[in-house]
């Protein structure tokens, strides 16, 4: 398996998961209001198990996958980041791409964190993924992650439904140089 790099930013650490990490990633998971526009309902406990196990297998198999959003200051878990390919049954397809996803605790939101950490991680994905295509899929009434997606570069290139909802599809132009 890959090592899979600890990340820093001025209040940021994004980082492997522990198993120390899986009480924190399951209550954030079960928020309604980390949910509302993923899933749209609170996670189990049993799926955000399953939800935690697979990053490893994501960095095991393709190189890259989640990483633990830890405040500095604290250390607590408060959110992830990062890249997947889960072979979505979408069209326009997404496989093949880094699909980049967010997700911050409530009292986490807001404060300008998501783009500091996707920030951090797509700095990460340029130098070691350069060429793939980066995406990121964001259901269309989520305002506030869609301002972060075109802060850090994202245009949409489709609209279509995932699971009965209406979501965005966004791509980011590698930077000059990368790929």
């Amino acid at each position: 398996m890959p090592l899979i790099p600890t990340l820093t930013t001025p209040r940021l650490i994004l980082r492997s998961y522990t198993l120390a990490d899986f009480d924190a990633y399951a209550a954030m998971w079960s928020e309604p209001g980390v949910v509302r526009f993923i899933g749209g309902a609170p996670l189990s406990r049993e799926v955000a198990w399953a939800r935690f196990l697979r990053q490893f297998g994501l960095w095991h198999h393709l190189g890259f996958g989640g990483f633990v959003v830890e405040d500095r200051a604290s250390g607590v878990l408060i959110g992830e980041v990062g890249f997947h390919d889960l072979r979505r049954a979408i069209v326009p397809s997404l496989e093949g791409t880094m699909e980049t996803g967010w997700v911050l605790v409530g009292a986490a939101q807001g404060k300008g964190l998501a783009e500091e950490a996707v920030r951090v991680a797509l700095g990460w994905a340029d130098t070691h993924h350069a060429g793939t295509r980066i995406t990121c899929m964001i259901q269309s009434e989520h305002a506030a992650s869609l301002h972060v997606a075109g802060k850090l570069g994202f245009v949409p290139f489709a609209d279509t439904l995932y699971n009965g909802n209406e979501v965005t599809l966004l791509e980011r132009p590698r930077p000059s140089g990368a790929g």
